[in-house]
C-alpha cells in the first residue's frame, strides 16, 4: 500500500469545543500521520481563533461562520477571509476528503471542494437520531431540513460509512446504504501510559470513602445524555442508605442546573482534559452515560480502557462493544425505576462488575483502535 497521502477532514466544529466527534477527527487524524501520511482539518472558527494554525502538530484551517444556536450549528459566511482560506485549500494537493457528519453547510463545502479536486470522498454519520432542541416544533422543522439537506449532499458524495452499525442503520432512514463502519475507537497505548504516570486523586481531593461505590459521568452536559434521570437516581440511592457517588465531568447546557443540585454524593468537577478524564475514570467503579441520542460513544471507550463497568442505554453503538450482559449492562431506556434498578444491581455485585471490566477491555484492544481504522481508511483511499 503507497504511503504518503494527503487527508482533508471537514468537521464543522473541532477543538476546543469538546465532543465525540471533535475527538473523533483529532484522534484519526493523529494516527493517519503517525502511519505516513499528512492530514489537514478544515473546521468552523466558531471561537474567533486564529484562521490557520497548527494544532498537536495538525494543520488547522478554520473558516468565518455565523454562531447559530449558540455554536452548536455554525454556518460559513462567504466573505474575503473564506475566499483567503479557500484558495490556500485549492492549492494543496489532496487525495482524500473525509467529510464529518451531513447536516452541516460546512459538509456541503467539504464535498463540493472533493469534487473540485477530483478526489476521493467518504462522509462518516456519527448518529442514530435526528438532532433536538426540545421543542417539537423546531425539531420537527429540523427533520425536514435534514432530509432535505441529505438529498443535496449525496448529490456530491455517494460513498457513506457509519462510527458504528448502528450508525449505518440510521443511515437507512434517510435511503442511504453505507458502505461499512469506521468504528470510533481508542488509543490504548496513550490511555496506559497515562494512567501510568497519573498522580491526581479525585477519591482524595473530596474526601471519598474506601467503602464508597464511584460512579463517572463524563461528556457534553445536555439533557439528551439522560442527566436528569441519573441526578435523580442518585438522589434515591442515597436516600436508600447505599454508599454511592457521582462525579460528573464536563460542560454544556445543563451546567447551572447540574451545579445547583451539587451535594456530598453529587460531584460536577467541570470540564477536564485528557489525563485528568483518565485520572477520574481510573478511581471510579462503574461508568453511567444513559443516553437517549448516541452514534458510538467516545466516553464509554474511555471508560472501559480505564477499568470501568459500563451502564448505558441501547443507543448507538453500545451492543457492538457489549455484545451481552458478561460484558457490561444495556438497558432499553433511561426511564428512572430502569436505571435505578441497573445501578443498584450492579452495585451490589462487584464480581460481575469484574467481570464486564476485563471482558470489555479484550473487545477493545481487538476491534476498537485507531490503528484498526486508519488502516481501514487507508485502504478506501486506494480504492478506485
Amino acid at each position: 500500500m503507497q504511503k504518503g497521502k494527503t487527508y482533508c477532514i471537514f468537521a464543522a466544529q473541532y477543538f476546543p469545543h469538546l465532543g465525540g466527534v471533535e475527538r473523533y477527527t483529532y484522534n484519526l487524524a493523529k494516527q493517519l500521520m503517525q502511519d505516513g501520511n499528512k492530514v489537514i482539518i478544515v473546521t468552523s472558527n466558531v471561537y474567533h481563533l486564529k484562521n490557520h494554525e497548527l494544532v498537536n502538530g495538525i494543520p488547522v484551517y478554520r473558516i468565518p461562520c455565523y454562531n447559530l444556536l449558540e455554536g452548536r450549528y455554525p454556518v460559513i459566511k462567504f466573505n474575503k477571509e473564506f475566499w483567503r482560506i479557500h484558495r490556500k485549500l485549492k492549492s494543496k494537493k489532496i487525495d482524500m476528503v473525509i467529510v464529518n457528519t451531513r447536516f452541516y453547510l460546512h459538509s456541503l463545502y467539504g464535498m463540493l471542494f472533493a469534487r473540485q479536486k477530483k478526489a476521493k470522498c467518504i462522509t462518516l454519520d456519527h448518529g442514530t437520531s435526528h438532532l433536538s432542541v426540545h421543542n417539537r416544533f423546531w425539531d420537527t422543522v429540523g427533520e425536514i431540513f435534514e432530509h432535505a439537506f441529505t438529498k443535496i449532499d449525496y448529490l456530491f458524495c455517494k460513498e457513506y460509512y457509519g462510527v458504528s452499525k448502528a450508525c449505518n442503520r440510521w443511515l437507512g432512514h434517510f435511503h442511504i446504504k453505507a458502505k461499512g463502519v469506521l468504528y470510533n475507537s481508542i488509543d490504548l497505548e496513550e490511555v496506559e501510559e497515562i494512567k501510568d504516570k497519573v498522580t491526581t486523586s479525585y477519591k482524595k481531593e473530596y474526601n471519598i470513602p474506601e467503602d464508597t461505590v464511584v460512579i463517572t459521568f463524563t461528556g457534553r452536559l445536555l439533557k439528551e445524555k439522560g442527566l436528569p434521570s441519573l441526578l435523580n437516581v442518585m438522589d434515591r440511592l442515597n436516600e436508600d442508605g447505599i454508599k454511592v457517588c457521582l462525579f460528573i465531568a464536563g460542560d454544556g447546557d445543563m451546567q447551572q442546573e447540574i451545579e445547583e443540585r451539587k451535594t456530598d454524593y453529587i460531584i460536577p468537577v467541570g470540564r477536564l482534559d485528557f489525563e485528568h478524564i483518565v485520572a477520574l475514570l481510573k478511581e471510579s467503579d462503574i461508568f453511567c452515560l444513559p443516553s437517549f441520542s448516541e452514534g458510538f460513544s467516545t466516553s464509554i471507550l474511555e471508560a472501559s480502557a480505564c477499568g470501568c463497568y459500563i451502564i448505558t442505554t441501547a443507543r448507538g453503538g453500545a451492543k457492538e462493544l457489549l455484545i451481552n450482559e458478561d460484558y457490561g449492562c444495556i438497558i432499553p431506556n433511561n426511564q428512572e425505576d430502569i436505571l435505578y434498578k441497573a445501578l443498584r444491581d450492579v452495585i451490589a455485585d462487584p464480581d460481575r462488575r469484574e467481570k464486564g471490566i476485563e471482558l470489555t477491555y479484550e473487545m477493545i484492544k481487538n476491534h476498537f483502535t485507531w490503528k484498526i481504522v486508519a488502516k481501514q481508511v487507508e485502504r478506501i483511499c486506494e480504492e478506485k
